[in-house]
């Protein structure tokens, strides 16, 4: 057979897999109506920016993000979350298709991945290229894909990671293909950092598999290693824009959460995640591959057509990384000494990867009658200790039952008439049939396991536009919130907002609005704007949306606000003692009532000094009262408060909880003629609220406040891409105050003089004026981005050294041999 041929061949091998793949999936989403579960509260908004950022249609650029926030580091964000090529495709159709964008993102990295599936499983081993591209098809549509990688294009790369770097491996145990492979290390590192890690590991162990498994000289060894250690190596550094950036960023970033470690889960229910169609509530490696290929897995250690050394070592290598994933210090090395707050199994496409190779293994060799029963008989006893979990429905039984007696029967037709080539194409089409009949029918259960988003379009037509409509950007901000459609509004409907959800959320910013008063989720990596008018005009909101009527339960909202940089006098202090003091001393004026509240009933609560009350649970709830100014409006901050709130007619429910929800500043309403504020709190259980919960802003105070600002702040703001510049009136002197979060990488000068990292001010960035000035300039870049593009010159230039070297030396050797 010709070059061009086999070429031809193998194309349609691994482009059959990536079409049955595809198909499969689009096909069950089809049926099903649905779009992956959870897609809409991260990969829309982030696709739905990346629209913007393509078309010019937002203020910010890859470094910076005006839109989030209220102003926060954007290259991680994008590394992390759209670096996925495929994820371009948003580019491609009208920006309120975000759904569908994101779709397609999954349905093209859902072939690629297959697709080089199929070619790694040649590579391992030659077999009937049919039969490849249905086995890769169970590494496509493996549960991981239908459950958690569908809706987070992001994670899905790893799919394709996976086979790209064993298919470099491969390479190095053939010694060829140097620079091609360190290019695939690249492009899996650079396409997502976190999966890429996860790859990386899964391909050093097939590696080592194969290393062991096939026999050649000590020095062929020795060789193969020394390409692989160095084509990594390379590779890595080639990327290293994506990990310097994502390691600065990281290092400043709001922590996550804590995880409670693993717990006792069983071996049943572990058992069960290897079965089709096998969805529960709890936290489980999703590693199902299809009837076909578990039947083959179990088949296996039964194969004596399988060298016994090449049988050892795969099923060490599967039970090593089993066992990895049952005990919690092996759990936290897969995920980077950290179990992710999402799930403790984002890995688990590895496992599912490593059994799909593993099974070809067996498959390639032909399973005789023996393999078969002995896969049967292992199959039957994971179906057994898996019998009754939850996660086990009646649909795992049918693709069992059915499919695992269809299955046998045709691989049995393959062993038994290999020659007869009708009876052969007969039994491929037969399991043809059935792969895709199971994954389609899995990817249909996974798609209903879980509520829709309900993310309604015309509803965030609506808030986009809105939100459009009031944009004054940068002489003041449009704020999406307080009213919130998914976890990032900023990014899905424009303006610029607090809302953010982000692993790289500096730490500056979210500790910036939670002392503020704005509520957090997810330890802080989810932050929510401000909602009081203090808070709003510190920020410069002049329109923010609210909930509202039917039909798109919105409302517009507009206030009064100073610029978006402000100027504090000299000698102004700050006053952390409350939010309401932190609020006053940004705004350089006291606009708050906030008395110490005095127990007046019901359970009495304990004051520890500054840090608070405590405040015992109890249905007659603890009354607490405070004196303010009549006529002013009484707030109430209860950060971690979890109970009910009730006071001057408003009563609403709280659910902090500590470290992870915080909740924010709520409004009670007008003070009473009297000036007594009273406030009854029903806690749940013994819970925490600041010392000084209750504040009564005086509105006229505010309004007096923001036309002093307004005329001492700038004159006129210029908003870059990641730059900002004002002009202030002159010889103004004290520091000039921007509301932006003071995040590392942001440089300053006055009046065109040196550049200098600004002086924050509780968090904002602050920017000593000196004895006058009469204009500022900030600018921001990513910390580590310089780094990361030195190093990669200098690997470029390594690299390219190289292929000039090995071109020379390959053309003097065709002389000599002419």
């Amino acid at each position: 057979m010709s070059v061009r041929s086999e070429r031809r061949r193998e194309g349609l091998v691994c482009g059959g897999a990536a079409a049955l793949a595809t198909g499969g999936y689009a096909l069950a989403a089809g049926l099903r109506g649905r779009w992956p579960a959870g897609a809409d509260a991260v990969a829309v908004p982030y696709h739905a920016h990346l629209w913007d950022l393509l078309h010019g249609d937002t203020a910010g650029d890859l470094l910076f993000n005006w839109n989030s926030g209220y102003g926060v580091p954007f290259l991680a964000d994008f590394f992390a979350y759209l670096m996925n090529p495929f994820s371009w495709f948003a580019a491609l159709l009208p920006r309120d298709r975000g759904e569908l964008a994101v779709l397609l993102v999954t349905l093209a990295t859902i072939g690629l991945g297959t697709a080089l599936m199929a070619r790694l499983l040649g590579r391992l081993h030659p077999g009937p290229g049919p039969l490849r591209a249905l086995a890769a098809v169970g590494y496509g549509l493996c549960a991981w894909v239908l459950d958690v990688g569908g809706a987070a294009p992001m994670w899905l790369w790893g799919l394709v990671s996976l086979p790209l770097l064993g298919l470099a491996t491969d390479w190095c145990l053939r010694e060829r293909s140097w620079v091609a492979g360190t290019l695939c290390v690249t492009l899996a590192w650079a396409g997502n950092l976190y999966t890429a890690a996860l790859a990386t590991l899964a391909a050093a162990l097939l590696f080592a598999v194969r290393l062991l498994a096939t026999p050649m000289p000590p020095r062929r060894r020795v060789r193969a290693t020394g390409r692989a250690v160095t084509m990594v190596t390379a590779g890595v550094l080639l990327a290293a824009p994506v990990l310097f950036v994502a390691v600065r960023a990281a290092r400043g970033a709001q922590p996550e959460s804590p995880v409670q470690p693993l717990g006792p889960s069983g071996l049943g229910s572990h058992l069960a995640q290897l079965l089709p169609a096998a969805h529960g509530g709890r936290a489980l490696p999703d590693v199902a591959i299809g009837v076909l290929g578990l039947l083959l897995v179990c088949g296996l250690p039964f194969n004596r057509r399988v060298r016994p050394r090449e049988r050892a070592a795969w099923c060490a290598a599967l039970v090593l990384v089993v066992l990895g994933f049952l005990w919690t210090p092996t759990v936290l090395v897969w995920h980077g000494l950290a179990i992710p707050a999402g799930g403790p199994y984002r890995v688990a496409f590895v496992l599912s990867g490593l059994l799909v190779l593993a099974g070809w293994v067996s498959l390639s060799h032909r399973p005789d009658p023996l393999t078969l029963l002995g896969g049967a008989g292992t199959v039957a006893v994971i179906a057994g200790l898996a019998a009754g979990r939850h996660s086990v429905r009646p649909a795992t039984w049918v693709l069992l039952g059915a499919g695992g007696a269809v299955l046998l029967t045709a691989l049995w037709v393959l062993d038994r008439r290999h020659p007869d080539r009708r009876a052969n194409a007969a039994a491929t089409w037969v399991i043809g049939g059935t792969v895709l009949g199971n994954a389609v029918w899995s990817g249909y259960a996974a798609l209903g396991a879980t509520p829709p988003d309900g993310l309604s379009p015309a509803a965030v037509r609506a808030g986009h536009t809105a939100v459009r409509t009031a944009d004054d950007w940068p002489r003041g901000r449009s704020d999406p919130g307080p009213h919130a459609f998914t976890t990032n509004d900023p990014l899905l409907l424009g303006g610029q907002g607090g809302g953010y959800f982000s692993g790289y959320l500096p730490t500056v910013a979210a500790l910036l609005l939670h002392d503020l008063g704005a509520g957090w989720t997810a330890g802080g990596r989810q932050t929510a704007s401000v909602t009081d008018p203090v808070g709003q005009a510190l920020f410069a909101v002049r329109a923010h949306l609210d909930d509202g009527p039917p039909p798109y339960g919105l409302s517009q909202g507009r206030a009064a606000a100073p610029p978006l940089v402000t100027v504090l006098p000299p000698g102004a202090r700050t006053e952390t003692s409350s939010v309401w003091s932190r609020q006053e001393s940004l705004l350089g004026s006291q606009v708050y009532d906030a008395p110490l509240p005095v127990p007046a009933g019901g359970p009495a609560p304990t004051l520890h000094g500054t840090s608070g009350w405590s405040v015992p649970p109890g249905d007659e709830g603890t009354v607490l009262t405070a004196a303010c100014t009549p006529g002013s409006t009484a707030y109430f901050h209860g950060v971690w408060y979890r109970g009910t709130v009730s006071g001057l007619g408003t009563g609403y429910r709280s659910d902090g909880e500590q470290p992870t929800t915080a909740v924010a500043i709520h409004r009670l309403g007008t003070v009473p003629a009297d000036g007594v504020v009273r406030v009854t709190l029903r806690s749940d259980t013994v819970s925490q609220i600041p010392a000084r919960p209750i504040g009564c802003l005086r509105t006229d105070a505010l309004d007096a406040a923001v036309t002093r600002l307004t005329a001492t702040g700038a004159t006129r703001v210029e908003a870059g891409g990641h730059t900002v510049a004002a002009t202030l009136p002159a010889g103004s002197t004290g520091t000039a105050l921007l509301s932006v979060p003071a995040a590392e990488g942001w440089t300053c000068s006055v009046d065109g003089g040196r550049s200098a990292a600004p002086t924050p001010v509780l968090g904002m960035i602050g920017v000593p004026l000196g004895p006058g000035a009469s204009r500022i300039a900030c600018s921001f870049r990513p910390p580590g981005l310089t780094e990361g593009l030195t190093v990669t010159a200098a690997t470029a230039a390594v690299l390219a050294l190289v292929t000039a070297a090995g071109h020379l030396t390959r053309r003097r050797a065709r002389q000599r041999a002419a």
